[in-house]
Parts: C-alpha cells; structure tokens; sequence
C-alpha cells in the first residue's frame, strides 16, 4: 500500500487553489473586472517593495494600475499597510474589499481579513512580531490564529516564507518568497514579474530577490 504522503497532497491541494483562482481572474480581467489587493504587515517586513513589484508588473502586463499610498508606521515594528488594484481601467486605488490580502506576519492576517471579500483568498507569512504592548505586558500575542482564520475563511494558505528566506541568509526576503507564491494566482506574465525586480531591486540584493521568489513560486 502507497504510504499516504500530507504534504504532497497539501501541495496538490495549493497547487489546485492558485489553478482555480488563476482562470477566475483571467477571465473576469478580460471582462473588465477590477482585482484588489491589499498588503499588509509591519515596517520592515518590506511592504512598501512588494506592492511596487506586483503594480509594476501588472503595468507591464498590459493592465491600468493604481497603488494607494502605504499607510501606517512604516518603522520598523509598527503595522504597515499597502494597496494595489488592477484592470483594464482603474478609476480609484481605494481598496474596500480585497480579493487577495498578503499578510507578511500573522496577527496582521488577522487584524484585516475583515476586509477580505467573500470567496477571497488570504495568503499569510507563518510569522510572528510580537508589537510593543505585548512586551508591556497589557496584553498577549493570541496563541489561536491560524484557527480564528479557519473559522473565518476556508480560503487561505500559510507559508513559512521566512524558513525559505533564510536559507538564502537573507530573512528580508520574505516579501519575494510571498510574492513567488502569489504569482500562481495571477495571470501576469512571468518575464514581466522579473522586469519589475530588477527595476526595483537594488543590484546587490537582486539576486537573492529574484531567487527568492522563484523559490515561493515553485512551493
């Protein structure tokens, strides 16, 4: 008998999500439809680069753009926030519901999946940045996150993006490996996602970047 093999069948299972999600905003692109995506996680975590890269190669995909400033505390530690929104016209960059949020630590996931639309997909970075008041002791990092978000949505994957990052040796390249992996989901060319890591990459880190995010890719 074949030994039952859970993490080849939750890569199936991935792998089947991005393919479904894929044809879904292929489609309702074609179709005029605007996709939302909202960023999130805290200063540092390189919010600010992951929403230029994704706006910049949807641009250079062929679609209209539009990028909302990047909202919160972009130090580092403070909870940081940024949009992007895609189509064939895009009038505003004011994201009231996302179809797509990447959270880049965890208690972010579950701070803003109530803007997260129905049948919206959340992809979150299995980390943990404790914030100021945990340390001051007037309150705890919730030990149940992963289960809240089940409750809440049964369309979401989580990534240990910085486990991969690290492997490089180089943990602020977690951003590339979430993005890698949100690439699946999109029908964005993938020469044009390597146009806009160049582009926006410093030449010393673009190397690791780019690898970081073909590792994401190929999870």
């Amino acid at each position: 008998m074949k030994k039952y093999d859970n993490k080849n069948n939750k890569n199936n299972n991935n792998y089947a999500k991005s393919s479904m999600y894929l044809e879904k905003w292929e489609e309702d692109l074609k179709k005029g439809q605007i996709l939302s995506v909202l960023f999130t996680g805290v200063g540092g975590q390189g919010i600010i680069l992951a929403t230029t890269v994704l706006a910049k190669a949807a641009q250079e995909s062929g679609f209209d753009v539009k990028v909302s400033e990047v909202h919160g505390m972009a130090q580092r530690g403070g909870s940081v926030e940024g949009s992007v929104r895609i189509g064939k016209e895009v009038f505003s960059p004011i994201i009231n519901r996302a179809d797509f949020i990447i959270a880049v630590e965890k208690l972010e996931a579950l701070r803003y999946i109530g803007k997260l639309q129905p049948g919206g997909f959340l992809l979150v970075n299995d980390y943990e940045i404790y914030p100021s008041t945990v340390f001051s002791k007037d309150t705890e990092y919730p030990k149940n996150i992963e289960e809240r978000i089940s409750n809440l949505t049964k369309n979401y994957m989580i990534i240990d993006a910085v486990e991969i990052a690290l492997k490089l040796n180089e943990i602020r390249a977690a951003n590339m490996v979430l993005l890698g992996a949100f690439s699946n989901f999109l029908p964005l060319k993938p020469d044009c996602w390597n146009s806009a890591i160049k582009e926006n990459v410093p030449s010393k880190a673009l190397n690791i970047n780019i690898e970081a995010f073909n590792l994401g890719k190929n999870l």
